[in-house]
């Protein structure tokens, strides 16, 4: 997949994600991390990935229900916004 490609993914997940932190289903975002950013590991509840740089934004995703925490759907948000401006 080339950038435009891939600045033309994240920018449909940005707008899918952007403004709607409280009505992301956790899996949803878990999908979204789990293409974007790979593999994952597990420490307790918590689902972390990792990213191609160092430092924030992290993301560090843990369940709340069948909903993903809003504060957390915005780290992913400013994390595709990093990956945005790093791929271009």
């Amino acid at each position: 997949m080339g950038n435009s490609d891939e600045n033309r993914n994240t920018d449909s997940l940005l707008m899918e994600l952007s403004g709607k932190e409280k009505n992301i289903k956790f899996s949803r975002l878990m999908k979204i991390c789990e293409d974007v950013f790979g593999n994952y590991r597990v420490n307790g509840g918590h689902h972390i990935f990792k990213t191609p740089w160092p430092g924030d934004p992290r993301i560090n995703l843990q369940k709340a229900g069948n909903m993903a925490k809003p504060y957390q759907v915005k780290q992913v948000v400013e994390a595709l916004k990093k990956l945005m401006s790093i791929a271009t």
